[in-house]
C-alpha cells in the first residue's frame, strides 16, 4: 500500500489555499498588519482526531511562523470541549488559515471517527473492514490515511495497484478463468480479485486461481456456505448493502473482509471552533 507523502499532503493543501484565497483575503486586510492573536481550536463533540499534517502544512503555507501547538495527536480520542491546538502569530495569517484548517480536520477526523465506530461493530470477530474508491476526488490519500487512523484498512487505492474484475469485465474477455489467465499475464504479481454473484461463479474463480472473491449481495447463508467452500484457500471479501443493522451479522460469517463505501463517501465533519483568544 502505498505511503502518504508530504508530496501528497502539500499537493492538497495549496489546491485549498487556491480556491480559498484568490487573489487575496480582502476581509483579513481589515485588521492591523501588526496585529498578533493566539487562537484556540476546541472540538465540539466526542471523536477521533485526523490531519495534524494538513492543519501544521496550511498555517506554514500562509505564515510560516505558525507553528500549532498539539495536545492531541492523530487516532486519539477527543472530547466535546476540549482543546485541540493553540497557535499564535499574525492575526491577518491566522484567519486566512482558519477555513482551509478547519476543513481538512473536520473532514479527516469525521472519517477517522465514522470508521472507528464501525470497527468497534466487529471488534472479536477478526474481520477486517475496507474502504473502496468512492473518495472526495483529490482527496483518496487523506481520506484513506483517516480510515487507518479509524482503525479500518484499505482497499486497493486506485485502478493501478489490484485488479478487481467485475462483471462487465468478465463479460467483456469471455469469462472468468479467461479475465484472471489474462490479468496474470497482463500485470504478473498483482493481486487479483474477482467479484462474483452466486456460488457457481465463486467455484469458478476458485478453480481460476483467484487471490480473493469478493461476494456481490450474498445472503448470510450463501456468505457461510462460500467460506465453507473456500476452506481458507482464498481470502474473501463480502461487499453491498452492509449496514450498521447488519454488520455484525456478516462478520460472523468468517469472511476476511468486508468493504463499506460508506466509510469514506458518506462521512459527515466533525464539529470543531476556532476562537482567537487576544
Amino acid at each position: 500500500m502505498p505511503a502518504l507523502t508530504d508530496t501528497d499532503i502539500q499537493d492538497n493543501v495549496r489546491a485549498a489555499l487556491a480556491e480559498d484565497i484568490g487573489s487575496g483575503d480582502i476581509t483579513a486586510a481589515l485588521i492591523p498588519a501588526s496585529a498578533a492573536a493566539t487562537a484556540r481550536v476546541i472540538s465540539r463533540e466526542d471523536g477521533i482526531l485526523c490531519g495534524r499534517a494538513w492543519v501544521d502544512a496550511v498555517f506554514a503555507a500562509v505564515d510560516p511562523s505558525l507553528r500549532p501547538e498539539w495536545a492531541v495527536a492523530d487516532g486519539d480520542r477527543i472530547a466535546a470541549n476540549s482543546t485541540l491546538f493553540t497557535v499564535r502569530g499574525p492575526a491577518r495569517a491566522l484567519l486566512t488559515a482558519e477555513r482551509s484548517a478547519l476543513n481538512f480536520l473536520q473532514l479527516l477526523s469525521g472519517t477517522a471517527t465514522r470508521c472507528h465506530h464501525y470497527a468497534s461493530l466487529v471488534a472479536g470477530t477478526g474481520v477486517r473492514l475496507l474502504d473502496t474508491r468512492k473518495t472526495i476526488p483529490g482527496l483518496r490519500n487523506a481520506q484513506k490515511y483517516a480510515v487507518r487512523c479509524g482503525g479500518c484498512h484499505n482497499h486497493r487505492m486506485g485502478l493501478y495497484d489490484a485488479f478487481l474484475i467485475k462483471e462487465n469485465h468478465i463479460s467483456a474477455c469471455g469469462g472468468i478463468a479467461a479475465a484472471v489467465r489474462e490479468a496474470r499475464s497482463v500485470a504478473p504479481g498483482k493481486p487479483v480479485e474477482v467479484e462474483v454473484e452466486s456460488l457457481d461463479e465463486l467455484q469458478q474463480a476458485l478453480s481460476a486461481g483467484a487471490d480473493r472473491v469478493m461476494l456481490d449481495n450474498f445472503s448470510l447463508q450463501d456468505m457461510r456456505d462460500a467460506v465453507a467452500v473456500v476452506a481458507g484457500r482464498l481470502e474473501l471479501e463480502a461487499s453491498g448493502n452492509i449496514t450498521e443493522a447488519n454488520l455484525r451479522s456478516v462478520a460472523e460469517t468468517g469472511v476476511d473482509f468486508i468493504s463499506i463505501g460508506a466509510l469514506t463517501k458518506d462521512t459527515r465533519a466533525l464539529d470543531l471552533s476556532m476562537r482567537l483568544l487576544d
